[in-house]
């Protein structure tokens, strides 16, 4: 017969009498609190994200633009694409290589660009150019390009005060394609525009692609941002310039645009819609270009540049 009490097994309590008591961890941390979880390697990539995306400075008490950089950091992948970029003169903040890289005609005139220049050359292994590129091809080369120092519509009117001509600016309204943006951006500093003026959102920024098309441009040429364009327009209005819109429907033709020797602000609606309401109602005047028939429209930049050229002939042809 077993005694009573001899019965084998844990006693209640047993834990906390031991010398060596079972101690407790706490409560379970949330997913996005443990390092290794995929919760919280999103948890920092959103803010990451939402740190780079915050527009830095002040705002401008015209037209309500935020000043400063904005954006995120833009990544060139590729050996013709960083060459082009390096060719075109786009700024850089660092030049990735492949530790192991074949060299090649183009590999060669990047690093002789690259050391001719003075930048900042970093070479990396292949999962770490992986990582900065996310997954996309790169042949073992990529580029950082830094955000873009936006202004706000005072500097583009300070630019236009400092010289001996009437302000010129052009203003996009939901122009998406950064190669169009950048293609106004060449026209305007080849017809003598004191800067451009796009929307904070729905908007092309001032990109790579940008950079590239412009031809150095960009870096001549400053671009502002606007929180609303219609009320950037109404302060621009208010400093004494007349706001011109372009659209097949105008009254007038560019041509023969009267006020071309005023301060002027000339506005090209996106590549589909043309013109906001809003934006065509805040316009002193809407001035088309003539063009055969047979042919629908012309895109914002083309359009832009045929519009910029009048404008510099009209105010050449108005001195003689």
């Amino acid at each position: 017969m077993r005694k009573a009490g001899s019965k084998k097994g844990a006693t209640v309590g047993s834990g906390g009498q031991r010398r060596k008591a079972l101690e407790g961890r706490g409560p379970t941390p949330k997913a996005e609190d443990r390092v290794y979880h995929p919760a919280h390697q999103r948890k920092v990539a959103a803010e990451k994200k939402a740190a780079g995306q915050r527009p830095g400075g002040a705002r401008s008490g015209r037209g309500g633009s935020p000043k400063g950089r904005g954006g995120v950091q833009e990544i060139v992948t590729g050996r013709n694409s960083v060459l082009e970029a390096l060719r075109a003169g786009i700024p850089v903040e660092a030049v990735y290589l492949f530790s192991r890289l074949d060299a090649d005609d183009r590999t060669r005139e990047i690093l002789d660009i690259v050391s001719g220049r003075g930048y900042e050359l970093l070479e990396v292994g292949k999962p770490e150019l992986d990582r900065l590129t996310d997954g996309a091809v790169h042949q073992g080369v990529a580029l950082k390009v830094p955000p873009y120092d936006y202004r706000d519509v005072d500097d583009l009117l300070d630019a236009a005060a400092a010289s001996d001509r009437a302000p010129l600016i052009v203003a996009l309204d939901g122009v998406t394609d950064p190669r169009n943006l950048g293609a106004v951006l060449r026209s305007a500093g080849a017809f003598g525009a004191h800067g451009v003026l796009v929307p904070e959102r729905r908007a092309a920024g001032v990109t790579a692609s940008a950079w590239k098309v412009s031809a150095g441009a960009a870096a001549r040429v400053p671009v502002a941002r606007a929180t609303n364009l219609v009320r950037a327009l109404g302060e621009l209005k208010k400093a004494g310039c007349f706001v011109v819109g372009l659209d097949a429907g105008g009254t007038t033709s560019i041509g023969e645009l009267q006020l071309a020797t005023e301060p002027l602000v000339v506005v090209a609606g996106s590549e589909g819609k043309g013109l906001s309401r809003l934006v065509r109602e805040a316009c002193d005047v809407v001035a088309s270009i003539p063009i055969d028939s047979d042919t629908e429209s012309l895109n914002a930049a083309v359009a832009t540049g045929i519009s910029l050229y009048e404008v510099a002939r009209l105010r050449a042809a108005a001195q003689d």
